[in-house]
């Protein structure tokens, strides 16, 4: 049986997606001739084969979340594994401001001549988090406004809403959900249902969830029932 993405409840092919860039529902737009060297060279590995690996899905994942994006928006991406991939799947593109307080991917995006990023500033409470904290990071959020905001999570529950680990990252986290017009979780089917000490937003506040082809139809409908728009691939 042939891989399926799914957008709200139509599926495509997988493997079409890559080749022609189509998703499912209208709602992004993928040509494969734009993709990063690295990306078309994943790409190129799976028309070798006839299965997509994990490596595999999960780029298309990524990639479902960046094309949700458009030429001259404002975005957020919170730090966090996720959206690091999101950030890397933005190399081809031009004309979009992102604002992050991820170390990390202001240095991935750096050297992209055509994307402006801005780092909140603020400070690494942990080793290897690459996310800045504190009052001056919140401060410059609250004179930022981002047309989207992609944001990774430790949990995502229908009742209890978004959440993380340490409650420093929380606060800057929900500093820039507040800032945001829309607000896109990035998050495997494994962070679903998942309640983690610290809040970061109600569920009230998201408006599109996208995660894997592991989320079950009973999940799934957790969040459509209440209103969030659902992207598995």
């Amino acid at each position: 049986m042939q891989n399926k993405i799914e957008a709200g409840s139509r599926p495509v092919n997988r493997r079409s997606f890559l080749k022609t860039g189509v998703l499912a529902g209208g709602a992004a737009t993928l040509s494969a001739g734009l993709l990063p060297q690295s990306l078309r060279a994943e790409r190129d590995d799976d028309e070798r084969g006839d299965q997509l690996n994990r490596g595999d899905i999960a780029i298309l994942r990524f990639l479902a979340a960046a094309e949700l994006i458009a030429e001259n928006e404002t975005i957020g991406l919170t730090a966090g594994t996720t959206t690091t991939w999101v950030a890397r799947s933005l190399r081809h593109r031009s004309h979009i401001t992102i604002i992050t307080n991820a170390v990390n991917i202001g240095m991935e995006l750096c050297n992209m001549p055509d994307l402006k990023v801005h780092l909140t500033g603020g400070y690494v409470r942990w080793p290897w988090s690459f996310s800045l904290v504190g009052a001056a990071a919140i401060n410059f959020l609250g004179d930022s406004f981002l047309e989207k905001l992609f944001l990774s999570v430790s949990g995502i529950d229908a009742e209890r809403g978004t959440t993380t680990h340490e409650s420093d990252e929380a606060l800057t986290f929900r500093a820039m959900v507040k800032q945001a017009k829309q607000v896109i979780v990035v998050a495997d089917s494994s962070k679903l249902g998942i309640v983690t000490p610290s809040l970061i937003c109600p569920i009230e506040d998201v408006d599109v969830l996208v995660t894997d082809a592991g989320a079950s139809d009973e999940m799934v409908a957790r969040f459509t029932r209440i209103g969030i728009r659902v992207i598995r691939v």
